[in-house]
């Protein structure tokens, strides 16, 4: 699947169980892949307790990391096959809490699909649609998996 599966269509068969996470790092984080289109991927957030600062609510780290994710697999899913990115740079802004237990839903758009450098859009919203933090991020294909 790895080699002959475009970018989106791996990432969806990752969010259908019909192919192994690439990492730990989503289930610790509460992730899952709800859907992948080329230029977007949809991801459903339930963070658990074990992400929460000492004030209750879900870390600053922990909330960048899930944009940081959604970011990297909206400019995935536009390749010809599945490549991983590194981050150039991720801004992030936090508009409002983010709690565990609770799903959120998490959009990662990419804007600029370029060749050696893409640029993605990334935004968390609540059950009611209120949009809870945002990001923007350039990225590049991780030249470490290239086939």
């Amino acid at each position: 699947m790895w080699n002959r599966l475009s970018g989106a269509e791996l990432i969806r068969a990752i969010g259908e169980g019909r192919f192994p996470e690439v990492s730990d790092v989503a289930s610790y984080i509460g992730q899952r892949i709800t859907g992948a289109d080329p230029g977007r991927v949809d991801i459903a957030w339930t963070p658990g307790e074990r992400l929460c600062n000492p004030g209750g609510t879900v870390h600053g780290g922990y909330i960048a990391m899930i944009l940081d994710n959604a970011v990297c697999l909206a400019a995935t899913s536009t390749c010809d096959v599945f490549m991983p990115m590194l981050t150039l740079n991720l801004n992030v802004d936090y508009l409002r809490a983010v709690h565990a237990g609770e799903t959120y839903t998490v959009t990662g758009t990419c804007v600029h699909p370029g060749r050696t450098r893409m640029f993605s859009t990334a935004a968390i919203t609540d059950a009611a649609g209120r949009p809870l933090a945002q990001a923007s991020a350039s990225v590049i294909p991780n030249k470490a998996f290239t086939r």
